[in-house]
Order: structure tokens, then sequence, then C-alpha cells
């Protein structure tokens, strides 16, 4: 008998026509869809005259452009104002249901999908948007799609894929204090850089993958896109079951037991071949820092960023001028560096263990005077929740300004935009040059870190301010 990898598994259940020698026609379980990327796509169907095939198989939400503050106003910005209120037309029109600007479980697609419960083990999940790897940490096939692949799933609720290779990456031991997932995948990456993943699908494995929780999980298959994958997975466990019995959409009742009974045969069989693997020890595994302008570009806190020793030609000029970008130099070490602003939030780390960990971190101290503190929840439950555990009010006393869910400083496409040439520390998945602002620079890092980085007011290793 075969021994198959999850993602065979998986994968294998919804191909619905094999092409020789081209890609296959893949089912699509859940479509999530959002502002930018789906306006577009509605307006080609109308042209068109098709309608959408499964619109109960979509879920909408506004979240890439609008304010976080006052959003029970207008929203000022024109553009980002017509594309809510098409997200909002295209919806009604079509039936699908919209979590909106205001309603209960509105926030960032990624976050609002596990949370309901829509995400589940075994399905195929897609998305305008690349980091819907995501939704991979519940033993998922899920990655972003471009505009026109928008518009096939919601014509007829599939898509034309090739099949990736496969790759396993393998965390054993225990992870060390104050080191995170967001610390596991920032490490990972820059062992195997930006574009180390490319063409592959990342099956993450190990005992240190396994203690997560889910939501840990889930940023660790947030950054699946950051290394180059078209994403990344985890095998369900009791962990996953655990965080979605009760969920709005989980299964009830008999269906319950069904489902579990399937989704504990969603793992890679014994013996089950894959293109790559690599295997790395937790314990080597620290509080981690990004210096340059793509998120390989990391480094641990403590380190220093690494000399020009080797490089050469195209390597070597685009290090620089990253560097020159960042205002760093080789042979520098980051740690001591002045910081003027802090972000927690993004579909990487804008849940609510992400917000209790920097409460519980930041309680009693006060922000340094240099920096401005921007925490947004990933939606309006997390929200609900820090208020109900008095978490905002450990975060304002602290210094820090809660913010309504979205997107927020992860990316400029709304008004939340660090400055040019200013240092910011984020809790985000993307360091390009002008990601979160024309000329911002941004560093990456955990929850924990920017905690640390808060109170400091510039980069420090959060264990040396734990044990103070």
């Amino acid at each position: 008998m075969e021994k198959k990898t999850l993602f065979d598994k998986v994968w294998e259940a919804h191909v619905v026509k094999s092409v020789p020698q081209g890609p296959d026609v893949f089912f699509i379980d859940k479509h999530f869809i959002h502002e930018v990327t789906s306006p577009v796509a509605f307006l080609n169907l109308e042209k068109r005259g098709i309608g959408v095939k499964y619109p109960e198989r979509t879920i909408a939400t506004p979240d890439h452009n609008v304010p976080t503050v006052e959003q029970d106003q207008t929203i000022k910005d024109k553009l980002s104002r017509m594309q809510v209120e098409r997200l909002r037309e295209n919806c009604k029109k079509y039936g699908i249901e919209l979590h909106d600007l205001g309603s209960a479980h509105h926030g960032i697609v990624h976050v609002i999908g596990p949370e309901l419960g829509v995400t589940q083990p075994g399905m195929t999940i897609v998305c305008g948007d690349s980091h819907t790897s995501t939704h991979g940490a519940f033993g998922a096939i899920a990655f972003g799609i471009g505009t026109s692949e928008v518009e096939m799933v919601l014509a007829t609720q599939c898509i034309m894929q090739s099949k990736p290779k496969k790759m396993r990456i393998s965390v054993e031991g225990e992870l060390g204090p104050g080191v995170t997932s967001k610390d596991i995948i920032l490490y990972i990456i820059s062992k195997i850089s930006a574009a180390g993943a490319t063409g592959y699908f990342v099956e993450y494995a190990g005992s240190a993958i396994r203690n997560l929780s889910m939501e840990a999980r889930m940023t660790i298959c947030n950054m699946s896109i950051e290394m180059g994958a078209r994403g990344g997975l985890i095998a369900p466990d009791e962990t996953t079951y655990n965080y979605l019995k009760g969920k709005r959409y989980s299964p009830k009742g008999e269906a319950w037991g069904q489902a579990v009974a399937y989704w504990n045969s969603l793992q890679t069989d014994e013996g089950a071949v894959f293109d790559k693997e690599y295997a790395f020890d937790a314990a080597d595994i620290e509080p981690m820092i990004t210096y340059g302008t793509n998120p390989g570009m990391g480094i641990k806190v403590k380190g220093t960023i690494p000399s020009l020793d080797g490089m050469e030609g195209s390597n070597k000029k685009s290090y620089l001028k990253s560097l020159d970008y960042m205002g760093f130099q080789p042979g520098e070490a980051v740690k001591g560096k002045l910081v003027d602003y802090v972000f927690v939030g993004s579909c990487t780390n804008g849940r609510i263990e992400d917000i209790r960990s920097v409460a519980q971190f930041v309680k009693g101290r006060k922000k340094a005077d240099n920096i401005t503190a921007w925490i947004v929840p990933g939606s309006r439950e997390v929200e609900k929740m820090a208020h109900e555990e008095g978490l905002v009010k450990i975060l304002e006393e602290a210094g820090f300004e809660l913010r309504q869910p979205g997107c927020s400083a992860c990316l400029a496409m709304n008004d939340d935009k660090i400055p040019a040439g200013k240092y910011a520390v984020s809790t985000s998945n993307r360091n390009f040059e002008g990601r979160q602002g024309p000329g911002a620079r941004t560093m990456l890092a955990s929850p924990l870190t920017v905690a640390a980085v808060a109170v400091t007011g510039r980069i420090t290793d959060p264990r040396e301010v734990f044990n103070n």
C-alpha cells in the first residue's frame, strides 16, 4: 500500500479531474473574500452573466483597508470606502455571508475563519490573500490566489492547480524561556532563506510543533509564504479538536464524532516520502528579530548582522541596499538600537493569546517615552475578550493605544502607517521596503520581544527584562 503524506491525502480527496501533463481541476471547500481582491472578480462575473455557484461556501469580511479608529463612522478614504461598499453590495446580491464592520464577528479574514470554526481539518481553503496559509494549522490545504482565480472559484468552486512538491520541517525538543512560535518561524526562514521553500507545500512536524497551541500553530503556518512556500500545514490532533469543539460552524452531535474519526486519519503515514526535509533543534532557537527587507534576514536578538564575507556581485549589492534602507551596517549588533513604534496585531499575531502575553509582560510597567505603541486585535471577538479579561486596562495603563480590528499597520493600505525613516518593531509578517508606510523601517519579532522593546524603548532581549 502506498505511503501518503497528510498533504497527499487532502489533495487527492479534492481532485475533480487531472489534465495530462497539466494542472488538476481542484475543488475548494471554503472561499474567504475581502474588500480588496473581490470587487473586480464580481464585476467580471456580471460582465459574463455568471452567478456564484455555491454562495454558502464563501465567507466575507472587510479587513485590509478599514480604519481602526471610529469604525462606526464613514470611511474617509474614497477608494477604501468604495471597496467596502462594493463588498456589501456583492454579498447581498449573491447571498454571501458577510461579517461587516461593527458586527459581532468582524475581523481579519484569517482570524475569524478559525474563530468561527469555519476552518476545519481536511479542507481546501483559498482567499485572495497570500497569508491564507494560516488555516493550514488545522491540517487543511490553504493558499492565496489572485483576482482571476477568485473569479474562477466564485463561478465554479474549483481552481486549476498544479500539485506542489512536498517538504517536511521538523522541530524537535523543548523551547527555552521567552521563545515563541514566531521565533520558530523566523528562525526557520533565516536558515533556509526567503526563497528556500519555493515550489513546495510544507508540513511542520516534531515535538516542538505538537506542543504548540492552535494560535501558535497559526502563526507558524501564516509565515510559510515568507519562505516562498505555497502553504504550510500541521497534522490535526487533540489540541485541534479541543479548539474547534463548540465553535459556531463546527460539527455538532453525531456529526462531531464522525468528523473526528475522519480527522484522525489525516496524518502522514510512517515511511511516506517528502521531496525535501529539514530538521531543527528547538534548543537552538532564541528570540529572533529581522534586520533587513525580507523575512529571511533574521538573527537572534542578541546576535549581530552578518558580515559581507563570501558575498559578491548582485547578492552583495542587494544586501548593502537593504542595510542602507534600514540604516544598519554589516557586523553591527541590533540590540540596544532605539525604536520609534511597536505594533502588535495582524493575521500573524493579533489573536487573544498574543494580546494576553503582551499584557502579562507589561503589567505594572510603562512604555518608554520614545515609543508609540499600537495594539490591534484581530477580530471583534478578540477585542471583546481583551476587555472582559481586563487586558485592555493593563495595556492602556502601560501607554498602549488599543485600536479596533483590522489589518492596521501590517500593510500601508489604511490610515495606520509608520512615518518615513522611523523604526517599527512589529508582530506582522513582512518587512519589505515601504510595507508599513513609505520609507518605514520594519523589524519583525514576537509579541514578547515587542513588549520588551515597548518598555525599554530599544531592541531588547525579552529574557533580560523577564529576569528583572
